[in-house]
């Protein structure tokens, strides 16, 4: 779908619900400010806010038409990538799914921003800030973190991971709740017991951490080895999975 029949689909919104021409709203909002905003990675909450200052919405209002968006976006096909943000005991997560299934989970020292931005590069720039497309993934993480949940049963979507880094991530799984498995014998369990550097690279780079459980892999003389999401966030995982 070309940006004009998006700009359209998005003018055809706009003037149902609020009974006004959409570029005509526009041309009084700073149109410099709105073009940044009006990227397709951007979130619907940004150009929300930035058209309620011309319309003089209600809050209550603006959370109507964004819902509201969101559920046209996905009626007439231009909503890709949904995402919302996550409070955690580790801090805030970003979680992200594509109709196959949860495609990304992301601490916020990863910067959520870049990983929004990454998503529409390798994914589409269909990003949108979609929180009830992501109601299951918020419950199951909710009854990790409360430890009534020890194996997530949501579909994911495994397109970010690729070739021996694939292979490893999907052996993860194998490790139990509340055991570790050194970095070796994850090896192992890929098919490639000379391979380590290689688990650990994987470990790095999984998209998926928490759900993907690579938090589980530590070195070989029972030390905490790397994380993504930080030493702390790591402990914190293993300290409440051992405590269950």
């Amino acid at each position: 779908m070309s940006e004009e029949d998006n700009t359209a689909i998005v003018g055809r919104w706009f003037t149902e619900f609020w009974g006004a021409d959409f570029r005509a709203v526009l041309g009084s909002v700073d149109g410099r400010r709105l073009q940044e905003r009006s990227n397709p990675m951007n979130s619907n909450t940004d150009i929300v806010r930035d058209l309620a200052r011309s319309t003089e919405a209600t809050p209550d209002k603006l959370a109507e038409l964004h819902s509201r968006l969101v559920a046209a976006a996905e009626r007439d096909g231009i909503l890709d990538v949904a995402y919302r943000v996550i409070d955690s005991p580790v801090g805030l997560l970003l979680v992200a799914a594509t109709e196959r299934g949860l495609v990304r989970v992301a601490y916020a020292s990863e910067d959520h921003d870049a990983v929004l931005q990454n998503l529409a590069e390798r994914i589409s720039p269909r990003v949108r800030n979609a929180p009830a497309r992501l109601d299951a993934v918020a419950r199951e993480l909710d009854e990790y973190f409360k430890r009534r949940r020890q194996r997530f049963d949501v579909l994911l979507d495994w397109q970010l991971s690729a070739g021996f880094r694939a292979v490893v991530l999907h052996h993860l799984p194998e490790i139990g709740y509340g055991h570790t498995a050194s970095y070796s014998t994850v090896a192992q369990l890929a098919g490639n017991p000379t391979a380590v550097r290689a688990v650990g690279s994987a470990c790095a780079t999984n998209p998926l951490p928490v759900v993907v459980p690579c938090h589980r892999v530590v070195r070989a003389d029972g030390g905490m080895g790397g994380y993504l999401g930080g030493i702390k966030a790591k402990r914190t995982l293993l300290t409440l999975e051992a405590a269950a």
